[in-house]
């Protein structure tokens, strides 16, 4: 896999002007027509800058780790250092739209360089990028012109304060588009969880919790072509728990069915449920139910 360590270097691989500043570039463009990615298909590509786009994609597919963004209708996506890109079939897009180019380092002994690690629609996958409406497409536009005159104009010792606040700026309200469309999607969040259960019912089913153990909340997520922070973030959106948790009552639930049959241990309960280690299972049930395996077995007994 191919690793670009500065801006001006990974900017030279997309065929892309010199930036203007070592660290920043910005490209925003109003123009017609279309203008396709420089390479048909590149190899799996990361670097160590942070990515800000606004296009609209009319060919080629784009993948962003394990899955396709889906640009028809034109959305914002938000791109971390040292995650993995890679397009296809002749990639075209729009001329119009813009992008942000900044190195981590840009960010240093900022309070910027801490917040936006707080975001988490930079580790989401592609094809939850961030949809706008025309409104929010001007208030960003806005934000977005003002970078670019700071960038070309002005490069004093105050030019990169400003530049920092604007992109503050661009991302809180990214922010607040960004729960605007969990809002939007809250049937989608439904689906989401009956399909997180319907994926645990088919594991378990399949006799893979004895031999592979636990299933991981990234494999989970990756059978629903979401990111891991997604599904977690959309369950605790909509529910108030996040995926492990989910994944967590699932298995009490199943442990006490279980438990019902009085000729298995605890540990074989344990090692049915994929638990490799039998004292982490009783800990779990004791503080998810109040009470240990054992006493919850006896509680029935006498009931």
């Amino acid at each position: 896999m191919q690793h670009f360590k500065t801006l001006s270097s990974y900017l030279e691989y997309l065929e892309l002007p010199r930036p203007e500043h070592p660290m920043l570039s910005v490209f925003n463009s109003k123009g017609d027509g279309y203008l396709p990615c420089p390479r048909e298909t590149s190899p799996p590509i990361t670097n160590d800058c942070y990515s800000i786009s606004f296009k609209k994609y009319v060919a080629g597919d784009l993948n962003y780790g394990r899955t396709k963004y889906d640009f028809t209708n034109g959305a914002l996506v938000f791109i971390a250092p040292r995650q993995v890109l890679q397009w296809d079939n002749s990639v075209v897009f729009e001329r119009k739209g813009f992008s942000i180019n900044f190195h981590e380092d840009f960010l240093k002994g900022t309070e910027l360089a801490h917040q936006i690690k707080k975001y988490g629609f930079f580790s989401y996958s592609v094809n939850e990028a961030l949809h706008l409406s025309p409104k929010e497409e001007k208030q960003i536009e806005s934000i977005v012109e003002n970078i670019e005159i700071e960038y070309q104009n002005n490069h004093d010792e105050f030019s990169k304060e400003i530049i920092i606040s604007q992109l503050d700026t661009l991302l809180k309200y990214a922010n607040r588009f960004y729960e605007r469309q969990f809002l939007n999607r809250k049937e989608l969040s439904n689906d989401l969880l009956e399909q997180f259960n319907q994926q645990l019912s088919a594991y378990f089913e399949s006799g893979k919790l004895q031999e592979e153990g636990i299933p991981t909340i990234e494999n989970i997520a990756a059978q629903l072509s979401v990111s891991q922070r997604y599904l977690s973030d959309t369950l605790k959106k909509e529910t108030g728990k996040t995926s492990t948790e989910h994944l967590q009552l699932y298995l009490i639930d199943a442990a006490k069915n279980i438990l019902l049959n009085p000729n298995k241990t605890i540990s074989e309960v344990a090692y049915d449920l994929g638990f490799e280690y039998p004292p982490y299972f009783s800990r779990l049930f004791k503080k998810k139910e109040g009470v240990s395996p054992t006493e919850y077995r006896e509680k029935y007994k006498l009931n």
